[in-house]
């Protein structure tokens, strides 16, 4: 089986390429929560034990039902995805060998429709050479086709030629109406475990974690629901029976497996990019094309700034929407409270006309436009204040073909 880890951190002042965010940062590690096992500084991984959160046996929620009839109602439409994967060559830049000699990926996904689709993580499929999918407890394998990939959400829509009888679609719910302290379940196959449930709560809202292109996925659902290696892909559902998110990642200790904090892309990212899917088999982003850092009072004191909150553009992309239109980066490299930053750019402090405060407002903003959107950005340079008006582009397949060395 293959391994594969996502570092997922925020600096003191989120650095990022926008059209997504570049999260690079100190101390934090987030695992890819559907492969085998997790790369750990100290080369030791252990799987954490595989204990669901307490939960009150008869309900999770007054309205709601028990989380028995919930896995009844839905485990069947939960689907075990096996990719095997292509061994890779080794890279002559790598200096430490590189290459794999292939293996199979397990993750988890789930039924959406009575055609045979299935929506998975798009870093359980990626790079295989075939898939195969069983559904609910059935030991039935069937060959998946991929109907299109969008690494920049980390979603991949499947599908199967199955009888009707064994195809069990669970509903997408409206992830705007969740709220925190929501009850959820988590079904999917952690090490391999198929057919597993485990409960929790929603823990936090808006949250962004990165995605395997290296760009932000925004606006994702924080659950301390026991996720681990394997869940990737797999339904976050609420008391309702519906999904409300798609678990796609964890934040862990030192590679020991779920500590409680697990991300899923929201239901409604994911309703979006299956309809482009479906009908395209990939997905159109726009692109701002600017690292910047969110500035606290604190940090223009320090930096003395002409304003106390606003992003401050680290670099605009060579060629980029926002150089085009004029918005310049900083020109000195600094460190400042531990992180490499680049002073003397332009301050964006309206978007819209909408006060700018962080940079996470920024790629909001951002990720909810398409190519070819319009934005007034009104940035503060010195004493001058402009607003200009920027085209949004298309987004880069990653953030290392952005045009420039940005990437991480």
């Amino acid at each position: 089986m293959v391994d594969k880890a996502k570092n997922f951190s925020r600096t003191p002042f989120g650095s990022g390429i926008v059209g997504g965010l570049v999260v690079a940062v100190l101390g934090w590690i987030a695992i890819a929560a559907g492969l085998v096992h997790a790369s750990s500084n100290n080369n030791n991984t252990l799987p954490a034990p595989l204990t669901p959160a307490p939960v009150n046996a008869k309900v999770i929620s007054g309205a709601g039902d028990t989380v028995a009839k919930i896995y009844k109602a839905d485990s069947a439409g939960v689907a075990f995805v096996q990719a095997e994967q292509r061994p890779q060559p080794a890279s002559p830049f790598d200096l430490f060998g590189g290459g794999s000699s292939g293996g199979t990926a397990t993750g988890s996904g789930f039924v959406i429709d009575t055609d045979g689709h299935i929506l998975t993580n798009n870093h359980v499929v990626s790079g295989a050479q075939s898939i195969h999918v069983k559904l609910g407890g059935s030991n039935t394998s069937y060959d998946a086709q991929v109907v299109g990939k969008d690494p920049a959400t980390d979603l991949a829509l499947l599908k199967i030629s199955a009888p009707s009888s064994d195809l069990h679609p669970l509903s997408l719910g409206d992830s705007s109406s969740v709220q925190v302290g929501d009850p959820v379940v988590a079904i999917g196959n952690p090490f391999g475990l198929d057919q597993t449930a485990t409960t929790g709560i929603v823990s936090a809202l808006q949250r962004q974690i990165q995605a395997p292109n290296g760009f932000a996925i925004s606006n994702v659902i924080q659950t301390d629901a026991s996720i681990n290696p394997g869940n990737s892909g797999g339904p976050l559902i609420n008391s309702s029976g519906q999904v409300i998110g798609i678990t796609s990642q964890i934040e862990t200790a030192g590679g020991n497996g779920s500590v409680g904090i697990g991300f899923a892309i929201p239901s409604n990212t994911a309703r979006q990019v299956v309809s482009q899917l479906e009908k395209n088999g990939k997905v159109e982003h726009a692109f701002l094309g600017i690292t910047g850092a969110t500035i606290s009072p604190d940090i223009a004191k320090a930096l003395n700034l002409p304003v106390d909150s606003g992003v401050l553009v680290q670099q605009a992309v060579n060629g980029g929407p926002a150089a085009k239109a004029g918005i310049h980066g900083g020109n000195t490299a600094a460190t400042i409270q531990g992180a490499n930053m680049q002073l003397g750019g332009d301050i964006i402090t309206e978007i819209g006309g909408h006060k700018i405060t962080s940079m996470d407002q920024v790629v909001n903003i951002v990720n909810s436009a398409k190519p070819g959107d319009t934005l007034d950005v009104t940035v503060r340079r010195g004493a001058a204040t402009k607003t200009v008006t920027v085209t949004l582009g298309d987004r880069p397949s990653s953030v290392g073909t952005s045009g420039s060395s940005l990437g991480r």
